[in-house]
């Protein structure tokens, strides 16, 4: 079976993936979730941008020595695992890209400046990461949530460092990997959230129709919480999609 390597959201950590780390061990696969550079106990990097990024992952897949991982990004995530299987596609067997897109929302400099204001301005005026994640979080469940993973999406970007939410919310909005997406060769599954208003069900559609072979899936009422959210749908796409990709 094919290691897996789980990739966090901006608001996210290694915790995010509380129930897909012990369920897939259970199917008999290596599973592990990393925390991004300046998330949890891993290092910063400087400049904070994709190249350096990508590397801190890339040495993390080949120190875990365990050949070719899937990797299974949600929302930054998946931003993250597409810019590295462009760095380095010899390390990815196959991708799971959740919640997310092939470029940064909006596509303009006044989109940019609005996202920036909207994520960074409440740390501008004193506010902490829990009251950001008491207001964010809930905005982006979906009709079928599960309470649980609200509580657990809240207190896991309550702990982000102020410093590196900041430079993650800049980190996105350099990203565009849309001419790319015809090159993946691996399997891919594109899963989505009928509910997702971040990374809406329509554009991962169209997404996975400019990946060669993709398989698109879309969970009815799950929003972009997506693994926390519903994670027993989620666990039983992503089981589905690797059992039948033989991954």
């Amino acid at each position: 079976m094919t290691p897996l390597l789980f990739l966090h959201g901006l608001g996210g950590g290694h915790h995010a993936w509380e129930k897909q780390l012990p369920y897939f061990a259970s199917q008999g696969y290596a599973a592990h979730a990393w925390d991004q550079p300046g998330y949890g106990h891993s290092a910063i990097v400087e400049p904070y941008d994709f190249e350096r990024v990508c590397a801190a992952l890339a040495r993390l897949i080949t120190k875990l020595d365990e050949g070719p991982v899937v990797l299974v990004g949600h929302s930054m995530g998946g931003l993250v695992a597409q810019e590295a299987y462009v760095r380095s596609p010899q390390l990815i067997r196959g991708l799971a890209l959740t919640f997310t897109s092939p470029a940064f929302a909006g596509g303009t400099s006044e989109f940019t400046k609005q996202f920036i204001a909207a994520r960074i301005g409440p740390l501008d005026e004193g506010k902490g990461m829990a009251q950001i994640a008491r207001s964010v979080m809930p905005t982006m469940r979906g009709g079928r949530s599960e309470p649980a993973g609200l509580a657990l999406a809240e207190k896991i970007m309550a702990d982000i460092p102020p410093d590196t939410y900041r430079k993650a919310v800049r980190l996105l909005t350099t990203f565009d990997r849309r001419k790319e997406l015809a090159a993946i060769k691996v399997p891919t599954l594109v899963l989505a959230g009928s509910d997702d208003k971040t990374a809406p069900p329509a554009m991962m559609e169209r997404m996975a129709q400019r990946i060669p072979g993709a398989e698109y899936v879309c969970l009815p009422g799950c929003g972009h919480l997506g693994p926390m959210d519903q994670p027993e749908a989620f666990n039983a796409a992503l089981l589905a999609f690797l059992k039948k990709r033989g991954l």
